[in-house]
C-alpha cells in the first residue's frame, strides 16, 4: 500500500535561512508557503523528497546525543539519496560542508555523508553503490 515516504515535518529556527540552505545545498524549491500562528511555514521539494518546515525561533534543537542523555525518543537523522556521487562530492567542497564522523562512511551497500542543517538536524546523504537499495544478498 505504501509507495514512499511523503514528507518530513521539521520545526526550524529560521525559515528563510533554512529554505535558502536546502535550495543551495540540495536544489530544493519552495512550492507552498504561508503563516501559522504568526510564524512562516512552507513545503520545499526536490525530486520526490518533500520537507514541511515551520519556523519556531524560540525552540531548542536536541541532537541524538542530547535526546539520549535525557532518555527521550526522537529522530536521530533523516536521509536524502543522491544519484550522482561525484556531483555531491563537488557540492560538499564548494559549500565547505562539515562532514560528521570524520568523513564519509562506507556501508556494505552504500556510502553516506552525515551533515547538519542550519537548525542542527542531522542529514544522512546516501549514495547507493548500485544506484538503488539492493539487499538481494540477504535472500537465502
Amino acid at each position: 500500500m505504501i509507495a514512499s515516504l511523503d514528507h518530513i515535518n521539521l520545526s526550524v529556527g529560521n525559515f528563510e535561512e533554512t529554505v535558502a540552505w536546502y535550495s543551495r545545498v540540495f536544489g530544493f524549491s519552495l512550492v507552498e508557503s504561508g503563516t501559522y500562528q504568526g510564524q512562516p511555514w512552507g513545503i520545499i521539494k526536490a525530486g520526490d523528497a518533500m520537507l514541511c518546515i515551520y519556523e519556531h525561533p524560540k525552540r531548542a534543537h536536541l541532537d541524538g546525543d542530547e535526546l539520549s542523555r535525557r532518555k527521550l525518543h526522537g529522530v536521530n537523522h533523516f536521509a536524502l539519496k543522491v544519484t550522482d556521487r561525484s556531483s555531491w562530492q563537488k557540492k560538499v567542497q564548494a559549500e565547505g560542508l562539515q562532514i560528521n564522523y570524520g568523513g564519509p562512511v562506507n556501508w556494505p551497500h552504500s556510502m553516506s555523508w552525515y551533515i547538519n542543517d542550519p537548525t542542527g538536524y542531522e542529514i544522512e546523504v546516501v549514495s547507493w553503490n548500485c544506484g538503488k537499495p539492493d539487499f538481494s544478498s540477504l535472500d537465502a
